[in-house]
């Protein structure tokens, strides 16, 4: 089967921001007297914010106190997200790939917050099929719902994701789909491969250069749909 479809990621992939919601989230958990280290929030990034806080903080605080933290750390964010900015070659590649591709975002973030990352990477709503946003799926990565959510959005058939994460690899994997994985998530290239990446790189430029004849065939590799470690 040839793809159709490109599906990408956006905090991390398209913008730099990961390290901007790790702060958020840091500073969210914060206020409520939750002590974590920075380094094991920066682990989670990537997944959804229904799973992050289980994830770093354990059960019973998600029990206690998951919306209000959600809702303190979407505070946080836009405190700082003026500062945050596109990562080289986004708006190239969104552009390239539009030529071959129908392009969609598979983002659990708000509208909102997508409509401002395709403003900051210079792109607008005409140049990409769909984009989700939180209330399109009801699990988050490494759920696959959001990216077969963007897929059916977009009205394409197969696809080919596009992030910066572990929850991204499994994810595309979880919906049949190949994962190409940037390094600019902060996660080293040994830990991607492990999850199931066909393709590693530092950063998007690289892939202005990629074999998308190759790539538009690519499955995910076997094992690929098994929870990644998170710390």
């Amino acid at each position: 089967m040839t793809h159709d479809t490109v599906l990408l990621d956006v905090d991390g992939t398209l913008i730099d921001s990961t390290y901007h919601h790790a702060i958020a989230w840091h500073r969210a958990f914060g206020d409520y007297g939750i002590d974590l280290p920075m380094w094991r929030i920066h682990r989670a990034i990537g997944m959804g914010g229904d799973r992050l806080i289980t994830a770093v903080a354990g059960a019973e605080v998600e029990e206690r106190l998951g919306d209000v933290l959600r809702t303190a750390h979407g505070e946080k964010y836009e405190e700082i997200a003026e500062d945050v900015g596109p990562l080289p070659g986004a708006r190239e590649l969104v552009q390239f790939l539009g030529e071959r591709f129908i392009v969609a975002l598979g983002s659990s973030g708000s509208p909102e917050h997508t409509s401002l990352a395709l403003e900051k990477v210079g792109l607008g709503e005409h140049d990409i099929a769909a984009a989700t946003s939180s209330g399109d799926a009801d699990s988050s990565k490494p759920a696959p719902d959001i990216l077969r959510a963007a897929l059916e959005q977009a009205g394409g058939t197969s696809a080919i994701v596009i992030g910066d994460a572990p929850y991204d690899i499994v994810a595309a994997a979880r919906m049949g789909a190949p994962c190409i994985a940037v390094r600019t998530g902060g996660f080293g290239p040994a830990e991607l491969e492990a999850a199931g990446a066909i393709l590693v790189v530092d950063g998007l430029p690289e892939l202005l250069e990629a074999d998308w004849d190759a790539l538009a065939r690519a499955t995910p590799p076997a094992g690929a749909e098994d929870d990644p470690p998170v710390l």
